[in-house]
């Protein structure tokens, strides 16, 4: 936080144990670690650009890879239980680590964090590719012994230990960003996730298809070497000493909730912010299989690409206009149109529609983010923001993993099988059409009427009503304090 953000409404209330918290908002933050002064606005820029490109690279990275690794997976042996376990994993593994990452980002100068979680990560991919070197490929597709699962599951570590990075990268924001204009580079930070999302799925796509999976590990070995050796060249000599902060262990869980807590309406944030993630669970488990049933796998990654770049759209239109006057209430309706497309796009088995649906589903998802992102860089000091991301990426994925561990077994065994049948594709035709698909695209109907009800309760609860008040009154606030100051 800078000297211009004010206390948070009603922030009196909070606990004893939060009294360092309102002063940090009230003031500067850690007035001995973190010096603005140093450079001007324009050169932090750059240097908040430079962090973004680096993690730009190290996420296209670990997703080329995991992605490759759901496509390969399918493709060998056809079980959307095995990419569904994959997927939940995956976020699981977020859900439990996010606590303890948010704990070092608070911790540690923001650098060492990000690269450790580098070197890390390299080490990960270096043992995965080792081991499919010397283990047997049918060892490894037989989902029966343990060999795929400890293959997957290193790749899966390495790549969650790279989320580290995104939680520090956030509160790279708050340090190098401006207030007024921390919005716009959050949707630059959805920007960055939109082209991870078009080069990855093109590459994963095309490389399994043309390369194989062990040379997929090797190249993502060399590109985890470069974004590492680049991020030893960065510098940010704002933060001059990591901030002083009541972080303890490695594991802050009561710190972290005590800094989710001590501010009303914080954690009503990340339960809103969480809707989407409930129907995103459905996608993670389903929506590859359901691409490349319908396309060969080089192209079903070159079209997921083209759908992909609506993260570029979305995070451009926030870095040009951002988010309104209610971050809260443009991350709401972003939901409730996501929940309308996720029921729509497979409602007939036509590959325009579905791109077209990813498309726009995908121009959303940048909204939700910054929305969130937004007001915690607004409203919780430095010394306490990766404990508080790390809380809000723990409580956000494990929604996902929950409806994809649960969905994926109930689609393979009964839903598709069901859809399939004479009987079942004859009930389903004058709804969803006909096609292979059709179990898959019941599935995403449901759940996107789910999210659409979910999300317009919200709006008419009292606790959306007091945070959207707290928002307005705390940026009133901080522009009045700009302007005197």
């Amino acid at each position: 936080m800078t000297e211009q953000e004010p206390a948070l409404p009603g922030a009196a209330a909070a606990p004893d144990h939060n009294v360092d918290l309102r002063e940090d908002v009230a003031g500067s933050p850690m007035p001995a670690a973190i010096d603005t002064t140093l450079r001007s606005p324009a050169q932090r820029s750059r240097t908040f650009a430079g962090i973004l490109v680096n993690t730009a690279l190290a996420n296209i990275t670990t997703s080329y890879l995991w992605f490759a690794l759901t496509f390969w997976v399918y493709l060998e042996t056809r079980n959307v239980i095995a990419t569904g376990v994959i997927g939940g994993a995956y976020m699981l593994l977020i859900a439990l680590s996010s606590i303890s990452f948010g704990t070092f980002v608070d911790r540690y100068r923001k650098l060492a964090v990000m690269r450790f979680a580098a070197g890390f990560t390299l080490v990960m991919f270096v043992l995965a590719g080792v081991m499919f070197l010397l283990t047997p490929t049918a060892w490894l597709l037989d989902l029966a012994q343990p060999w795929f699962w400890v293959f997957a599951l290193i790749i899966l570590v390495g790549a969650v230990v790279e989320n580290m990075r995104n939680i520090a990268l956030s509160t790279t924001v708050t340090i190098l960003i401006d207030p007024d204009r921390r919005a716009n580079a959050n949707g630059l930070v959805g920007m960055v996730q939109g082209l991870m999302f078009i080069v990855t799925s093109v590459l994963s796509g095309l490389s399994v298809g043309l390369l194989g999976m062990g040379w997929t590990v090797a190249v993502a070995v060399v590109l985890t070497v470069l974004a590492f050796a680049h991020l030893l060249t960065l510098r940010m000599p704002e933060e001059v000493r990591a901030a002083a902060t009541d972080a303890h262990g490695g594991f802050d869980l009561r710190g972290s909730f005590a800094a989710v807590l001590g501010i009303s309406g914080l954690f009503a944030l990340i339960v809103f912010s969480t809707f989407n993630n409930f129907i995103g669970g459905v996608y993670m488990a389903l929506m590859d299989p359901y691409g490349l049933e319908m396309f060969p796998v080089e192209l079903w990654g070159t079209y997921f690409a083209v759908g992909a770049t609506g993260f570029i759209v979305g995070g451009a239109l926030i870095g040009k206009f951002g988010l309104g006057s209610n971050p809260l209430r443009t991350m709401l309706i972003a939901v409730v149109l996501m929940g309308v497309l996720g029921a729509v796009f497979t409602l007939r088995e036509w590959a325009w529609l579905y791109i077209a649906g990813i498309w726009l589903y995908l121009v959303l998802v940048p909204f939700v983010e910054a929305a969130e992102q937004t007001v915690i860089q607004q409203v919780v000091p430095l010394n306490r923001q990766g404990r508080v991301f790390g809380f809000a990426m723990a409580f956000e994925s494990a929604a996902a993993p929950i409806t994809a561990f649960l969905i994926a077994p109930i689609a393979q065994v009964w839903i598709i099988p069901f859809a399939r049948s004479p009987e079942g594709a004859a009930q389903l035709a004058p709804l969803l059409g006909e096609g292979t698909s059709r179990g898959i695209a019941l599935v995403f109907l449901v759940a996107g009427i789910i999210m659409i009800v979910a999300a317009l309760l919200a709006f008419l609860t009292p606790v959306y009503r007091r945070v959207s008040a707290s928002y307005a009154r705390t940026t009133a606030e901080a522009s009045a304090t700009a302007s005197s100051g």
